[in-house]
């Protein structure tokens, strides 16, 4: 199984979204995948409002998109792009 590392920016609904629990929800969320998080950093956006930089080991035969439609269904999720995807090596 080849690994790929997936990165995506992950949208809050609001500047109220507790970003700790919704850190919680995606790593569950990509754990159904056999994804493994790699790092999830914070971005300043504007106005107080951050998002989600969320960096993953993706099994490469898998699609990205079953990545985002997973995390779009998360309540606190406005929208989540896929920023980089690369093969991994090592």
């Amino acid at each position: 199984m080849s690994i790929a590392a997936l990165k995506l920016k992950v949208m809050p609904k609001s500047v109220e979204t507790n970003l700790e629990k919704l850190k919680s929800e995606i790593e569950k969320t990509v754990k159904k995948f056999d994804a493994k998080t790699h790092s999830i950093e914070k971005q300043e956006v504007a106005f107080g409002l951050k998002a989600l930089i969320i960096t993953l080991a993706w099994p490469e035969e898998k699609s990205t998109e079953e990545a985002v439609k997973e995390i779009l269904h998360i309540q606190d999720v406005s929208s989540v792009d896929v920023i980089d995807y690369r093969r991994a090596f090592g």
